[in-house]
């Protein structure tokens, strides 16, 4: 849908799940509004415009996206403020040491000089301005190494603080695509020919849940054997294949043709089928939970989040039982994109300002989302061009269970950073005070200045090799 509208004639099947999240495609008849951005999976329909784009929906997600990368607040690096009262105080050191002796105690002027000036060299603060970007460096590099791309070096420090993680669920916690989950058939019926006969049932339709049927049947279906094809939009297919009447479709089709069957109650899409007015079986449809989503939630426990929450467009039945099967803390279901940076805003406050709070996610409704987050994570490969655009780190290989790794390498770097920072102030003290009372020459200066920091540089080269 290019703008946001209603349906003046026809019935179809839509994908909302780019603005809304919702795996499973909704039924929009005429007298319907439809929004930007939602595609047409089945019928042919009609749509007027009722919005101009600059009130469409897909508008309004660009806005917030701008509005939101405004309130996020940038981290101030410890360097920016070390230095802004270092380097004066030194200055204001070193023309104390050369004046105050010679002016108050007739000390020979040239002496005096002479251990200002080695006091400036020893505090140079190139150890620090040299190491400390280029440990920032190696982290970003080392995160590359394991397919996170982090967009800057202020974001270690964000995820360094943060304690609060909110994702989305399609594409991100789940694969994002319908899969048969499991093959029920009625008694006597050969599990083989119900697959055959749903795959070649399916095999003329486009909606995502017939392409799963066919790709789960692994055969390539053989059309000629399909006769009086109809889909019918919102309840399944009926269709002849061999000469037998086969419906092919949710409940609402079973019940339209007095076919005697058990409901199935499961957070899936359930798929029914009648041969010959005969109940046969049914499939379960499900969008899949990623192989390492549970593991992942386990490990970001483990790397010190306190709390995991669910965003998703998707209704409270799939949300809830998505949460509990990977271990999720809490969940919000049925959200639009500003519904979404809501709940992320009420989180926020609630954490007050010493925990940070970072969002993942993947479609283009995550967009203002990732952008109001303190970091925003999304996902590299089924992730849509905005979301990856706004985001602050990108995982190339869609894996949640890499955020614990870019949690660990951001802890590994402070801890080296620090490290750094103690070894080149506390050499950089002793030789101040060796300097003011004449005990350090100009080479034990330069050994102060350079050799701190070729060793600083060794140190933070560390952070691209070794265990997090």
């Amino acid at each position: 849908m290019p703008l946001d509208g209603e349906i003046t004639e026809g019935k179809t099947q839509l994908d909302t799940s780019a603005l809304t999240g919702e795996s499973v495609p909704r039924t929009y008849a005429a007298g319907d509004n439809v929004m930007a951005g939602m595609i047409n999976t089945s019928g042919l329909i009609k749509i007027k415009v009722t919005k101009l784009f600059s009130e469409s929906s897909v508008f309004k997600i660009l806005e917030m996206v701008e509005n939101a990368s405004h309130k996020k607040a940038e981290t101030e690096k410890f360097i920016t403020k070390f230095a802004r009262y270092y380097t004066p105080a030194v200055v204001i050191l070193a023309v104390l040491v050369a004046a105050i002796p010679p002016l108050f105690f007739g000390q020979l002027f040239s002496e005096w000089l002479y251990r200002a000036i080695v006091l400036l060299v020893i505090s140079c603060p190139c150890a620090l301005v040299l190491s400390i970007p280029l440990g920032y460096f190696a982290g970003i590099g080392r995160a590359a190494k394991n397919g996170i791309l982090v967009k800057g070096s202020t974001f270690f420090d964000v995820i360094n603080d943060m304690k609060i993680i909110m994702l989305d669920k399609t594409g991100t916690i789940t694969k994002g695509v319908f899969e048969v989950a499991d093959v029920d058939t009625a008694e006597g019926m050969n599990r083989e020919t119900f697959l055959e006969y749903a795959a070649l049932g399916e095999a003329q339709s486009n909606h995502p849940i017939a392409k799963s049927i066919t790709a789960y049947y692994n055969n390539k279906p053989d059309l000629n054997r399909i006769t009086n094809y109809e889909e019918i939009s919102g309840n399944g297919i009926r269709a002849e294949i061999d000469g037998k009447k086969i419906l092919l479709g949710n409940s609402k089709l079973m019940k339209s043709h007095d076919i005697e069957f058990t409901e199935k109650q499961d957070y899936g899409t359930v798929v029914y089928m009648s041969i010959d007015g005969k109940y046969a079986g049914n499939l379960l449809i499900k969008d899949m939970i990623k192989e390492d989503s549970k593991d992942a939630v386990k490990k970001l426990h483990d790397a010190g989040i306190e709390k995991l929450v669910m965003l998703t467009g998707d209704n409270e039945i799939v949300a809830e039982n998505v949460a509990k099967t990977v271990g999720i803390d809490s969940y919000y279901a049925n959200l639009l994109p500003e519904g979404k940076v809501e709940k992320l805003e009420e989180e926020m406050r609630k954490a007050g300002a010493g925990k940070k709070l970072a969002f993942v996610g993947d479609g283009i409704n995550d967009a203002p989302v990732l952008a109001r987050a303190d970091v925003g994570i999304a996902m590299g490969g089924l992730g849509s061009d905005a979301a990856i655009e706004t985001a602050d780190v990108v995982l190339i290989d869609d894996k949640i269970s890499k955020i614990s790794d870019l949690i660990k390498i951001s802890k590994k770097t402070r801890r080296i950073l620090i490290e750094n920072i103690i070894f080149i102030l506390l050499i950089k003290g002793i030789f101040i005070v060796l300097g003011i009372f004449g005990l350090a020459n100009m080479w034990e200066a330069v050994f102060a200045d350079v050799g701190t920091a070729l060793l600083a540089v060794f140190n933070a080269m560390r952070i691209l090799k070794g265990k997090y």
